[in-house]
């Protein structure tokens, strides 16, 4: 395997990695299923259960605690009902006349808080005033007033234990929802709880959506390894119905993994949500994780799956599928896509993009290719260095005069990081041109430095003998 491949162009790539999938996470709201506000009607005909010993037959499951509850009178059901249809009216307000909705909100308000007042909070019995704030709960709830939604809904678990069980349950779980949205988080996981004791001592299922719940909860906490649980009891609870895990539900679970430096297994779960949910941000994540993993046949594998799907838009993406080929030996590739960045107005024609692209087409010994390119790259750049390299590569391509002007460039705008080599190929370049004064001028200059030092004096001896042998023709 060849060396270690690191996604270039990334100065803190476990950082980078870290938002990538953090992004996942927090760009997850807390999604909230609308409180459901039960018919007067239902309130009305509902069981009312009484105190009594229940046994179970083997296969049934528990039921809830036998409470009596007292009935809902009829004035006061006439009134609930005034507020139940004025709400309902401003639900459907709410598509067309958003203002008109708020009116009629503001109505339904109205007739609640005059059968508050009537006579007192006394007036009334604890399952008439359990869905009097029920009903204030779901007004505010859906005008996303959560605040006075969660002080209702506490109202109405004050209320208990002269509430039908089941609702009771129900007001918990939206309690903890509202805590959420809040960002309570503490408060909302021991809200959580309570639900799903209840839930467990009757037996039902929790489902899937509050156990991944909770895992945010858990996460908001720093508390990896129990959200780690919940978050993996949703997506196995979806799995084994034969649906599709929610995206969101992916995100957490990767995030938590790499949290616990388990790489392997963000690797996999990156793979699994790339077979239901086709995005860049999943393919550049599997491809960094793929690095972290000293991978690098599969690293350029993802990033080429996204760069061929046409995901990688932006500069920066594309320059980085040019490095990675380069890494992996493909300097072919890194040129093409370097020269369809640009003639796509993807990359910007830089000095240093355009320098990438020649480096790449000369690297793939296309030199005819890579000359006009790096040419192009020299004339931009602030400094000589470029025209220095590419006095190189005229050298290389046996073009010395070309060679010698652009090392002159390179050497008159200053800035070259290894004059000591420019003055060498200068040297050698003005040696094929027979220009040998100002071949040894070059080479004496190369001489003054350390590195070049024993080469250079070797050329000028070199020289020396050269021009005097073809003085010696010329006297001849």
């Amino acid at each position: 395997m060849k060396n270690r491949q690191v996604l270039p162009c990334t100065s803190n790539a476990k950082g980078g990695l870290r938002s990538l999938l953090g992004a996942a996470v927090f760009g997850a709201a807390i999604v909230m299923a609308l409180p459901v506000a039960s018919t007067v009607e239902q309130q009305l005909v509902g069981k009312t259960s009484f105190a009594g010993t229940t046994v179970l037959a083997k296969d049934e499951k528990p039921q809830p605690p036998t409470r009596k509850t007292p009935a809902i009178r009829a004035k006061v059901f006439k009134e609930l009902e005034k507020a139940q249809l004025a709400s309902e009216e401003a639900g459907e307000l709410m598509k067309t006349n958003k203002a008109a909705a708020r009116a009629k909100y503001k109505e339904a308000l109205g007739y609640l808080d005059a059968l508050e007042s009537k006579g007192g909070k006394r007036a009334l019995n604890e399952y008439e005033l359990a869905n009097l704030y029920n009903m204030y709960a779901f007004i505010y709830f859906v005008q996303e007033d959560y605040a006075k939604a969660k002080k209702a809904y506490q109202n109405v678990l004050a209320q208990s234990p002269k509430i039908p069980y089941a609702m009771e349950v129900n007001t918990l779980y939206t309690i903890a929802q509202l805590e959420f949205v809040a960002e309570n988080w503490n408060s909302g996981v021991k809200q959580l709880t309570k639900w799903m004791k209840a839930k467990n001592d009757l037996g039902e299922k929790i489902g899937a959506n509050a156990h991944a719940l909770m895992a945010q909860g858990y996460y908001q906490q720093k508390k990896y390894r129990s959200a780690l649980k919940e978050i993996e009891l949703a997506v196995n609870d979806y799995k084994s119905r034969g649906k599709v895990p929610k995206e969101p539900w992916y995100g957490l679970q990767r995030f938590l993994y790499y949290e616990l430096k388990n790489y392997k297994k963000v690797a996999s779960l990156l793979e699994e949500t790339l077979a239901y949910y086709q995005k860049k941000a999943y393919w550049l994540q599997l491809s960094a994780m793929y690095s972290e993993l000293d991978q690098g046949d599969k690293m350029l594998a993802a990033y080429e799956a996204a760069y061929i799907q046409g995901l990688l838009e932006k500069e920066k993406e594309v320059v980085n599928m040019a490095y990675i080929f380069l890494a992996n030996e493909t300097p072919y590739k890194a040129a093409k896509t370097m020269y369809l960045g640009m003639k796509r107005k993807q990359v910007k024609p830089t000095s240093k993009n355009l320098e990438v692209m020649g480096n790449s087409w000369r690297q793939a010994q296309e030199t005819k290719k890579a000359i006009p390119i790096l040419a192009k790259a020299a004339q931009r750049s602030k400094d000589g260095e470029l025209w220095a390299r590419l006095g190189n590569v005229y050298m290389d391509s046996d073009q010395p005069k070309k060679a010698a002007a652009a090392i002159y460039r390179g050497l008159k705008k200053g800035g070259i990081k290894r004059p000591e080599n420019a003055y060498l190929t200068l040297g050698m370049a003005e040696f094929n041109l027979k220009r040998f004064d100002k071949s040894q001028a070059a080479f004496e200059r190369a001489a003054k430095y350390k590195k070049t030092k024993k080469f250079a004096d070797n050329w000028l001896k070199y020289l020396a003998k050269e021009k005097a042998r073809q003085e010696g023709l010329a006297a001849g």
